[in-house]
C-alpha cells in the first residue's frame, strides 16, 4: 500500500492544521525498509511566502522528521509510536488537531502502516540530512578580528574612528568637525554622572592646553562616584529592579536595596565583567550575597492558591522571568520565547529553555541572610571545622542511639571529680530544660548533696526552680529552666571529690513532655577549679529523633568525643549573626526538572539536566548537580571567552549608551528578528578588545570616549540628514533628550538641594501606607529626605512615579535594555507646572542670590556650562524685572539647552 502526502506544520506544534493546505498526491514513492512506508514532505509555508519557509519542519529530510517540530516533541521515535507527534497527530480524535488539516482524515488502514513503520524501527534511508548545517545566525559566529581601515587618515584616532569612517564614506558622509570644549564637558559629564559640570570645573578644563587634557578628564570623571550612580542605572532597567512585588498587592521589598547599592559599587570599583556575571549568577560562593538579588528583580506574586495547577503556574513563571532576565542581560536573547515551543527564529530549543531553568530551579523568591566579607570568611572556616568533626566521627568505633527527653545514660572511665557540669548549645526547641541531672559514684548519687549553679534560671515559675535540678524527685514539675533559649549551663559542686563513672539525665522522666530537649551537649568534670574535662556528650550519639545505635558506647570513644565537643566549640565561636537581610532569593536544592509540553505545567514530558544553550555548547552537569554548583556552571559558560554573545552584548550596550542607539539598535535582541549591526567590524573588535582589557567595563568606556566619533559636534548638516537623518552612521554625535533622572537631579543641582549621599534604603516619593493591597498615593510636598539621587528612589513596579514617570521612566514591569524616546506636551506641562519644579525653581532663585555673583551669569554658567551672550543677558534682566527671578529660574529648569545631551 502506498502512502503519499503533503502535511503541513503550524507554530506551537509538529503538525497542526491550515485552511491553506490539503492533502494531496506527490512524487516517487521511497522505500524504507522492506515495506513501502510513506512519503512525509512539508509544505513548509506557514502562510504563504518563501520568507517563512525556514520556520516549518520537512517530513521528507530524515533527521528534521526525527527532530519534530516548534513544539519540541520528536517527530518520529523509532520502535516508539506513542512518543511519536507524528503518529499523535494523525490519529488524534480532535478535528482541530488531527492531520491532515482539511478534506478525509487517513484511513485506520494507512494510520496503521504508519504506526507498524514507526514501532518496526522507522527505518530511513540514510539522506545525508544529518550532516547539513546551517551557517548560524551572525550573533553566535566567532568573534572576528578585522584590520581597522583608514588608520592613516588624519581623522582617525582610533580604530573606532576608522570603522566609522569607512562606513561614511561608504554612505557618501563625512564625519563632522570637534565639538566646543562646553559641549564636551557637559556631553561627557550627562554622560557618564546623569549630573552637570560645575563652572570651574568647565573653566578649568577650557584652560587646560595639555594635548592629553580630554583623556585626563575621562579618567577623572571615571574615578568618580557619580559613575557608578549614572551607570548601575542603566543595568537596573535592565534587569527589571523594583523595590516592590508586582501584581495587584504590590508589596514593597524593604531590602531589595542592597542589590541595588551592590551593582552601583561593581560599576564604580570596574568589577570585570566576567566577574559581575559569576557575582549575580552565583555570588554566594564568592561572598557577594547581595549580587544575587540579580536573581530576584522580577515580579513576583505573592497571592497564594489552593489549586496546584495554578500554584505550578505562578512558580513557572517566576523561573520564567529568570531565564528571560538571564538571557536578555547577558546574551541579548528573548530566551522566553522557547517556553511554550522551540524559539520561532533563533536557534533555542525549547529543551534549552527547560535546560536553563533547571539551573535556576533551587532558587526562590525571597529573603536571605546579608553577610560582610569578614562573615564569609568565618563561614568558610566553618564549613572546615564541619568536615573536621566529620572526620573525627568517621572515627569513632559506634554511634550511641539518638537523645531521649526521657531518660539518658553518660557512662566514662572512673574520673576524679569535684564538680560535674552540663553545657548545653541547642534543643529542640525553646529553652533546655533537665528534669533531674544525677552524677553516680559506684552506687550512690553524689549530685543529691552537691550545690548547684546555673547559667541562668528561667523566672518566676515554681515549677522550674534552680533547686529541683538535684532534688532526687523526677518530671517536669520538678524541673530547671535555662532563661535563655536554645542553650545554657547547668553545675553541681559536689560536697566532697568523688570518683564518678557515669551521669544521668533526662528532660522529663515521666514522659509527658518532649519540648525543651537538649540535642547538642557536653558533660564536663572539674578535679582542679577553673580546668574542665570533656567526659561525654552528644558528639558520640546519632541524631536526635532516629532509631538504632548501641546503647552503650566504647569507654575509649570518650577522647574522641573531646576531640569533637573542642571542634565544635571553635565552630561556635565563629557563628556569625547576619546584621541584615536581603532580598537575594532563597536557595535549596531543587527536584527534578520536567520539559513541559506545550509550556502547560500539567503536561510534563521528560526530565531535563541543567545546561546552557546548546547553540554555546554544554555544562555536563548531572541531574541531581548541586544547587549552587548549576549557577557557577551557567556563569563561567556565560562569561567564557568562546561564547561570542556575551562579549558583543556588552560592548553594544555601552555602545548603546553612549551614542543613544546600538551598533546593534535592539539591545536586548541579538537573534533574528533583532536589528543587524551598523558597523559589524567595530562591534566585533570592540568585543575583542573589551576582552583583552580584562573585561574591564572602564575602558571600554575609555577607548569609546577617546574616539573623534564621540567628540564629534552635534550640529546637523544638509548632507547628513539628506542620506542619514537617524544618524545612524554616525556622521555626527547623536543629540538627544536627557532621561527621567538625569533631568530630576541637575534640577536639584542648580537649586543647590542636591544630597548626594550614596547608598541604603533610600527615598519614597509616596505616601506610606500599610493596606493589604497597597495604594500608591504621591506625597504633596517633597523635603531634604527626598532630594538623593533618583537611582536611590523606591522604584514601584508597574507604579508611574510622580512628575518623571512621562518622560519614559520604565515601570520594571518587564526587562527594559532600552527606553522609549518621546516628547510629549504632558512632558512639558508637568515640568512646567509640576509642584516640584516650581519649588525648586524658587530654591534655586534663593541659590542664585547668595551665590555672590549675577544672577543671570551664574544661572547661565551653571545650567550651561556657559555665560549668557548679549541679546539673552538682556532678555533675562527685563524678564527678571517684569516677572520675578523665580520665573526666570522657572524657565532655565525647563529650557531645551538643560534637558538635552549635546
Amino acid at each position: 500500500m502506498h502512502l503519499q502526502r503533503f502535511l503541513w506544520i503550524m507554530p506551537g506544534a509538529l503538525l497542526a492544521p491550515s485552511s491553506a493546505c490539503l492533502i494531496q498526491e506527490t512524487g516517487p514513492m521511497v522505500d524504507f525498509g522492506q515495506e513501502v512506508a510513506p512519503v512525509l514532505a512539508a509544505h513548509c509555508y506557514r502562510c504563504h511566502g518563501p520568507e517563512k519557509q525556514k520556520m516549518g519542519l520537512r517530513l521528507d529530510q530524515k533527521a528534521a522528521a526525527f527532530l519534530g517540530g516548534d513544539s519540541g516533541e520528536p517527530g518520529i521515535v523509532p520502535a516508539n509510536s506513542a512518543r511519536s507527534e507524528l503518529f499523535r497527530r494523525i490519529s488524534i480524535p480532535d478535528e482541530l488537531d488531527r492531520m491532515p488539516p482539511d478534506g478525509e482524515p487517513l484511513s485506520g488502514e494507512e494510520i496503521a502502516l504508519i504506526k507498524r513503520w514507526i514501532d518496526e524501527g522507522a527505518a530511513w534511508e540514510d539522506d545525508g540530512s544529518e550532516k547539513m548545517e546551517e551557517t548560524p545566525h551572525w550573533s553566535f559566529q566567532p568573534l572576528g578580528d578585522p584590520t581597522s581601515p583608514l588608520s592613516d587618515d588624519p581623522w582617525v584616532a582610533s580604530p573606532i574612528d576608522g570603522y566609522v569612517l569607512a562606513r561614511l564614506r561608504q554612505g557618501e558622509l563625512e564625519p563632522s568637525s570637534e565639538a566646543d570644549r562646553v559641549s564636551l564637558i557637559r556631553r561627557l559629564y550627562l554622560d557618564l554622572h546623569g549630573l552637570l559640570p560645575t563652572p570651574k570645573q568647565v573653566d578649568k578644563f577650557i584652560r587646560d592646553n595639555r594635548e592629553d587634557a580630554w583623556g585626563r578628564l575621562v579618567d577623572e570623571a571615571l574615578a568618580s562616584p557619580r559613575y557608578g550612580e549614572r551607570w548601575a542605572q542603566h543595568w537596573l532597567d535592565v534587569v527589571q529592579y523594583a523595590d516592590s512585588h508586582g501584581f495587584e498587592m504590590n508589596n514593597p521589598r524593604p531590602n531589595a536595596y542592597p542589590y541595588r547599592d551592590y551593582v552601583i559599587k561593581a560599576f564604580n570599583s570596574d568589577t570585570p565583567y566576567n566577574q559581575f556575571i559569576l557575582e549575580q549568577l552565583a555570588g554566594d560562593s564568592v561572598g557577594k550575597d547581595a549580587a544575587t538579588g540579580f536573581l530576584v528583580t522580577g515580579a513576583w506574586d505573592q497571592v497564594e492558591s489552593k489549586e496546584p495547577a495554578y500554584t505550578a503556574l505562578q512558580r513557572q513563571d517566576e523561573l520564567t522571568a529568570m531565564v528571560n532576565t538571564t538571557g536578555t542581560a547577558f546574551l541579548g536573547l528573548t530566551l522566553g520565547c522557547a517556553r511554550c515551543h522551540n524559539h520561532k527564529f533563533d536557534p533555542v530549543p525549547q529543551r534549552d529553555f527547560y535546560a536553563m531553568t533547571a539551573v535556576f530551579a533551587g532558587v526562590q523568591h525571597g529573603e536571605r541572610p546579608l553577610y560582610s566579607k569578614e562573615d564569609a570568611i568565618r563561614l568558610s572556616k566553618q564549613l572546615e571545622i564541619s568536615a573536621e568533626i566529620e572526620d573525627l566521627r568517621n572515627e569513632l568505633p559506634s554511634l550511641r542511639p539518638a537523645i531521649s527527653s526521657s531518660r539518658n545514660l553518660e557512662r566514662f572511665k572512673p574520673i576524679r571529680a569535684r564538680a560535674v557540669r552540663m553545657r548545653i548549645h541547642s534543643t529542640n526547641s525553646a529553652e533546655p530544660c533537665i528534669d533531674e541531672l544525677e552524677v553516680w559514684s559506684n552506687e550512690t548519687n553524689v549530685a543529691l548533696t552537691a550545690t548547684p549553679s546555673s547559667s541562668g534560671d528561667y523566672a518566676n515559675n515554681p515549677k522550674h526552680k534552680l533547686e529541683h535540678i538535684n532534688d532526687g524527685q523526677l518530671g517536669n514539675p520538678r524541673s530547671w529552666i535555662s532563661n535563655k533559649p536554645g542553650s545554657g549551663w547547668i553545675q553541681l559542686d559536689l560536697s566532697e571529690p568523688a570518683i564518678i563513672d557515669r551521669v544521668v539525665w533526662g528532660r522529663d522522666r515521666l514522659q509527658r513532655f518532649e519540648d525543651r530537649t537538649p540535642t547538642n551537649y557536653t558533660i564536663e568534670v572539674s578535679a582542679v577549679p577553673g580546668q574542665w574535662t570533656i567526659v561525654s556528650g552528644s558528639q558520640d550519639r546519632l541524631p536526635f529523633g532516629t532509631q538504632g545505635g548501641k546503647a552503650t558506647a566504647s569507654l575509649n570513644s570518650h577522647e574522641l568525643t573531646s576531640h569533637i565537643a573542642e571542634a565544635e566549640e571553635r565552630q561556635r565561636a565563629l557563628m556569625v549573626t547576619p546584621s541584615a537581610m536581603v532580598y537575594a532569593g532563597k536557595l535549596r536544592q531543587p527536584g527534578p526538572t520536567y520539559r513541559l509540553y506545550r509550556g502547560d505545567v500539567m503536561e510534563k514530558r521528560e526530565i531535563v539536566a541543567p545546561d546552557t544553550l546548546s547553540a554555546l555548547g554544554r555544562l555536563d552537569l548531572p541531574l541531581d548537580a548541586p544547587e549552587q554548583e548549576r549557577r557557577v556552571a551557567l556563569a563561567l559558560g556565560i562569561a567564557s571567552p568562546a561564547n561570542p554573545l556575551t562579549p558583543r552584548v556588552m560592548a553594544n550596550r555601552i555602545w548603546h549608551h553612549h551614542f543613544g542607539t546600538g551598533i546593534v539598535s535592539t539591545p536586548g535582541d541579538f537573534g533574528t528578528n533583532g536589528g543587524t549591526p551598523s558597523h559589524p567590524e567595530l562591534l566585533d573588535w570592540l568585543a575583542r578588545q573589551f576582552i583583552q582589557d580584562g573585561w574591564s567595563v572602564k575602558a571600554l568606556h575609555r577607548t569609546i570616549l577617546l574616539s573623534n566619533t564621540y567628540r564629534q559636534t552635534s550640529s546637523p548638516n544638509t548632507a547628513g540628514l539628506a542620506r542619514d537623518a537617524e544618524t545612524r552612521l554616525l556622521w555626527r554625535f547623536p543629540p538627544r533628550r536627557l532621561e527621567a533622572e538625569v533631568i530630576r537631579d541637575c534640577i536639584l543641582q542648580l537649586s543647590g538641594c542636591l544630597d548626594l549621599s550614596m547608598g541604603g534604603a533610600g527615598f519614597s516619593t509616596f505616601e506610606p501606607n500599610d493596606n493589604y493591597v497597597r495604594v500608591y498615593i504621591p506625597k504633596e510636598s517633597l523635603g531634604p529626605a527626598e532630594w538623593r539621587r533618583m537611582v536611590y528612589m523606591h522604584k514601584v513596579r508597574m507604579e508611574r512615579a510622580p512628575l518623571f514617570g512621562s518622560f519614559d521612566l520604565p515601570d520594571a514591569g518587564q526587562v527594559c535594555p532600552k527606553r522609549n524616546q518621546s516628547t510629549t506636551a504632558i512632558q512639558a506641562l508637568n515640568l512646567f507646572n509640576g509642584t516640584f519644579v516650581i519649588d525648586q525653581a524658587k530654591r534655586m532663585a534663593s541659590f542664585l542670590k547668595t551665590s555672590g555673583g549675577d544672577p543671570v551669569d551664574v544661572a547661565y554658567r551653571s545650567a550651561y556650562g556657559r555665560p549668557p551672550n548679549a541679546t539673552e543677558s538682556s532678555t533675562a534682566r527685563s524678564f527678571i524685572t517684569e516677572e520675578s527671578l523665580v520665573a526666570f529660574c522657572r524657565a532655565i529648569l525647563n529650557s531645551n539647552e538643560l534637558v538635552f545631551l549635546p
